[in-house]
């Protein structure tokens, strides 16, 4: 018998024995952003960044999440890790291992989070166990390596259960929250109702927005929006004639003579872009010429492709050279979400049903994911030779392709809601009050075609909206004063 994460005796585990993953992440320079954030900032952060490393001397800070690739965690624990490890802290990241049965657990618990039944599942007792069950598990392995003292960061729901069992090893935990949604209902309420009582035994909470603390919590709370690092591979800048080149390569569009798809990998050493796209489309590719309109997004229901692929065939005038790629990951890349699979199927049966001619101009693309840096630089591309970047979610945590668009001088058409209301502004792109009306979605991305003016001024704002409110400086020096708080013990609500 083991011991719960709420201290109760567990049976024997029938989940396999997990090992720590821990994935690479390279060591890299805050001095890099003094010429972008100017001298007196640049000061500022390289204070901040001393006060830490004198504070955290002979502490480790620990991240625990879910996956090492596919999502904005993963990509913020990258850059965010490695600037703290160049600025000389102590800081490691462990992937929470689980079976399937845990992760469609998880993924349920994650659409509950969002508002929405999801699969239609259960979170009760049985389910509970399982969870308990999983986190034992990972707890076991963490234990040996969590000293009294250290500083674990929990990242979102599915590790929750481990907050307890760390808080038995003498850490502080912060439980970070990614998620939310403005309103609730009775799909969120069970959901705070499932972790509640793991969240509510951390030090303290971080949320990406005051809107989503339950009522209930009594805990201090930190709200800390998510970051872009602007010098990682999928924001690093790219030629033109480069863009050009990776598009061609992967299949998204027309491929041209010129130079090699190359990039440059966050050590500095050279790529290559080898890999190609699965691509959905009738016909040939758009040529490098034609406005192309893009969603990059994981293939989600809450992140709704079905809909902007609906409202671009019914709602953008079939009469221009204007395209449409609904860009996703390979679902077979991203090891927490279950439901991609089957979110695909039903955007290209969806496609399949389209007449010939809306067809011709709308493709759904599944990138690479064999190579993570490689799928970021395919990214980076599609966004920055896109006219128009969507995010039409249903329901958004914070929605950091929103930022990338913005720093990349992208306009952006996104839907009011939860972080994406936060990032963009009415100089910064388009918001639309109500996801669901496809017809108000098609006049903002009509309109933007159909001005290449005002859409250029909307991305110039962008860009420099993002460079003050959404780079990973402010992430960092908003976690300085987080720990500065948790470690001389005068943590109070703010």
């Amino acid at each position: 018998m083991g011991t719960g994460a709420r201290g109760q005796p567990v049976p024997r585990s029938t989940v396999p024995a997990v090992k720590l993953v821990e994935p690479q992440v390279q060591v890299l320079p805050l001095q890099r952003f003094v010429p972008l954030i100017g001298d007196d900032a640049g000061k500022v952060l390289l204070e901040q960044a001393g006060r830490a490393r004198e504070l955290l001397a002979g502490t480790t800070v620990w991240n625990i999440n879910t996956t090492a690739a596919g999502g904005g965690v993963a990509e913020m624990l990258q850059t965010l890790l490695g600037y703290s490890r160049g600025a000389g802290v102590d800081t490691r990241w462990v992937v929470m291992q689980g079976d399937p049965e845990f992760f469609r657990m998880t993924k349920r618990m994650h659409n509950f989070f969002h508002g929405s039944p999801g699969d239609g599942g259960a979170l009760g007792e049985a389910e509970r166990a399982h969870f308990e069950e999983v986190a034992a598990m990972n707890g076991q392995e963490l234990a040996a390596v969590v000293r009294p003292g250290d500083v674990v960061l929990v990242h979102d729901p599915q590790p929750a259960g481990l907050v307890p069992l760390l808080k038995a090893r003498g850490a502080s935990v912060v439980w970070r929250s990614h998620i939310g949604i403005d309103a609730t209902n009775e799909w969120t309420d069970a959901a705070w109702s499932f972790v509640r009582p793991y969240v509510e035994q951390a030090d303290v909470c971080v949320f990406s927005r005051r809107e989503y603390v339950p009522s209930w919590l009594e805990l201090p709370v930190r709200i800390i929006p998510p970051s872009i690092d602007p010098f990682a591979v999928k924001n690093a800048e790219l030629a033109p004639d480069v863009v050009q080149a990776i598009l061609g390569r992967v299949g998204l569009v027309r491929e041209t003579d010129g130079v090699p798809p190359v990039f440059t990998r966050l050590d500095g050493s050279p790529a290559r872009v080898d890999h190609v796209a699965d691509v959905v489309r009738a016909g040939p590719p758009p040529g490098p010429e034609q406005p192309l309109v893009i969603q990059v997004s994981r293939w989600d229901r809450l992140k709704d492709m079905h809909g902007v692929m609906m409202g671009f065939a019914d709602h953008v005038d079939g009469t221009s050279e204007a395209h449409l790629s609904l860009v996703g990951p390979n679902v077979s890349g991203v090891t927490d979400d279950p439901e991609g699979a089957e979110v695909l199927d039903e955007c290209i049966s969806a496609w399949q049903q389209l007449p010939h001619s809306a067809r011709a101009r709308i493709s759904l693309v599944c990138l690479p994911m064999h190579d993570t840096e490689e799928n970021a630089a395919i990214v980076n591309a599609v966004q920055r030779h896109a006219k128009i970047v969507v995010q039409k979610s249903l329901a958004e945590g914070f929605g950091l392709t929103v930022s990338e668009a913005m720093w990349k001088s992208r306009p952006v058409v996104g839907s009011a809601i939860g972080g994406i209301q936060d990032q963009l502004d009415e100089a910064s792109g388009v918001l639309l009050p109500d996801p669901t009306d496809l017809e108000a979605f098609g006049r903002a991305v009509q309109g933007l075609l159909d001005d290449p003016a005002a859409a250029s001024a909307k991305g110039e704002a962008a860009h420099q909206r993002a460079i003050e409110h959404f780079i990973s400086t402010r992430h960092l020096v908003q976690y300085v004063s987080l720990f500065t708080e948790l470690t001389n013990g005068n943590l109070a609500d703010s």
